[in-house]
């Protein structure tokens, strides 16, 4: 199995452009497949002088200075923008990119983000089907000259949209979150990927998933499945001095007792998220047993040290997969 990796950036954690660009261009040498960037405002009540920059904002510029790396958001909040606009941005990237984009999407869940911007909230099941029926018109926006729409959240009348995506038939689309009733069944039927977090029903999960792709007439195996890797930010060393060092620091900024990080970091599956190459190693090879082969890595920090870990989690870990 042929791993891929991609560097995840929470912008809502302070980031400057010039560092993350630095990242990008760095990450492209280095082998990573993709960059990622969170949807978000902001981080919490706090944020008042804290960077949280625009997801497709933020690919957009990188867009314009990569060549090789993809772009995706992990994920994009549908209820941020309208469809037909999300639409026209999307294929507008993957013109600038030419064909890089990766469309991670998702129903959202921040409701502090939500409150604060004055955008509605309604309950989770009705999100998703919003998220559905734009699914539905951003995916026909892409390949149909002009479309017509009635749904219950959204309407389109004679809407063109151009540019088109330079992928065809479009960019693909990532469906992030592990929601068993409704949207395990729209990834069955609407995605080419998957996007999960480590939990301990992740199994059963890809059970149910299973199930939703035999009723949707898709075969599971050709769907994509790709996993985020976060809990606590990957680290990895040699030097088990150094880990102990990391553990420590990561247990002072959340304000937990060290035994309680270092479980975390374990819990859910064999190996582990913080540790050797071999710890590390043994993680990505039960996940490589579920089927996951795409991986969007989550490195400490918010500056240009991003650059240093992950060069190092590519010496280490990456090339040996």
């Amino acid at each position: 199995m042929t791993n891929k990796f991609g560097i995840q950036i929470e912008p809502q954690l302070g980031f400057d452009y010039k560092t993350v660009e630095k990242i990008a261009l760095e990450g492209e040498k280095q082998g990573y497949d993709s960059i990622w960037s969170s949807d978000h405002f902001f981080l919490d009540g706090k944020s008042e002088e804290r960077n949280c920059m625009d997801a497709w904002s933020l690919i957009s510029a990188l867009a314009a200075v990569t060549k090789k790396i993809k772009l995706g958001t992990l994920v994009t909040c549908n209820s941020y923008r309208y469809p037909a606009v999300l639409a026209k941005m999307a294929a507008t990237v993957d013109m600038i990119s030419n064909g890089r984009l990766f469309f991670g999407f998702g129903a959202g869940w921040k409701e502090m983000e939500y409150k604060a911007y004055g955008i509605p909230f309604p309950s989770t099941a009705e999100r998703l089907y919003q998220m559905e029926e734009a699914i539905v018109i951003i995916k026909r926006l892409w390949t149909e000259k002009r479309v017509t729409f009635t749904g219950k959240y959204y309407q389109l009348e004679d809407a063109v949209s151009a540019p088109k995506p330079v992928q065809k038939p479009h960019p693909p689309i990532m469906i992030g979150g592990m929601g068993e009733k409704i949207l395990l069944k729209m990834v069955a039927k609407y995605a080419d990927y998957c996007n999960f977090f480590l939990r301990p029903n992740l199994e059963r999960s890809l059970e149910i998933l299973k199930a939703h792709c035999k009723v949707a007439g898709r075969d599971y195996n050709e769907l994509g499945k790709s996993l985020f890797a976060v809990g606590i930010p990957l680290f990895v060393s040699e030097s088990q001095e150094e880990i102990e060092k990391y553990l420590k620091e990561t247990a002072e900024r959340y304000n937990r007792p060290l035994d309680q990080i270092k479980e975390r970091v374990k819990q859910d599956a064999p190996g582990s998220w913080v540790g050797t190459p071999e710890d590390l190693i043994e993680r990505f090879r039960y996940l490589n047993n579920l089927g996951f082969d795409y991986f969007q890595i989550m490195f400490p920090g918010y500056d240009e040290s991003i650059v240093k870990t992950s060069q190092t989690f590519a010496e280490l870990v990456m090339k040996k997969l």
